[in-house]
């Protein structure tokens, strides 16, 4: 048995998307790379998450190959490792397809900084990614290429994509990537969501990353 207590910790992850209300029936997907072996850990394709045990998430290497598990692995998989393999700062990577989020995904439109949140959380805009088909590395590959800074990117005509440093990171970005596009989709029926200036969005983001938290 291998990576015991990393499945353990992906498992209650994956968790968290339903608890958010990020997900439904059996969409979505947490993963974590284990930093001393590189192995990710990742949520078994097609499996409802009140069926799921720990036991049941998979071990994949970083070219897709299964190294413990009886279940097959996320179709997002290919996606994760792909990020994996070009993105050696981060080590877990969440998908949802979270309702407010996926809606400026499907309409082709980046979330604007229109929040001292959003500013704080992501320092800019939550990028647009263009369209790519399931299965491969095609959305891996749009991911790398468009998101930039960002710790999110709405796919379009997909969903979301969050990355961060640790699994709670990434989960903790597709929390927020909802949140702010709530509030953003509630200011636009009230009308234009006024601009905040970018020496503003960087002084934000800087003040949050250096100052926030204990």
């Amino acid at each position: 048995m291998v990576l015991e207590e990393l499945k353990r910790e992906v498992y209650e992850l994956n968790l968290d998307l339903p608890r958010y209300n990020l997900v439904t029936w059996t969409s979505g997907n947490v993963s974590v790379r284990d930093q001393a072996s590189g192995l990710v850990v990742i949520k078994p394709s097609g499996l409802r998450y009140e069926a799921m045990r720990a036991e049941h998430m998979v071990v994949v290497d970083l070219e897709g190959g299964i190294v413990e598990g009886n279940l097959k692995p996320s179709s997002d998989t290919a996606t994760h490792l792909y990020i994996y393999r070009h993105r050696p700062d981060v080590n877990g990577i969440v998908h949802t397809h979270s309702n407010y989020a996926t809606a400026f995904a499907a309409t082709g439109k980046p979330i604007p900084p229109v929040l001292t949140a959003i500013c704080d959380e992501f320092g800019g805009p939550i990028p647009l990614g263009g369209f790519a088909l399931i299965g491969g590395e095609e959305i891996g590959m749009e991911i790398v290429r468009s998101i930039g800074d960002s710790p999110a990117i709405l796919m379009q005509s997909h969903g979301v994509f969050t990355v961060g440093p640790t699994g709670e990171a990434a989960v903790k970005a597709a929390v927020m990537v909802e949140d702010v596009a709530r509030t953003v989709w509630l200011a636009l029926q009230l009308g234009a969501p006024l601009p905040i200036p970018d020496d503003a969005v960087a002084r934000l983001r800087k003040r949050y990353v250096t100052q926030y938290g204990q």
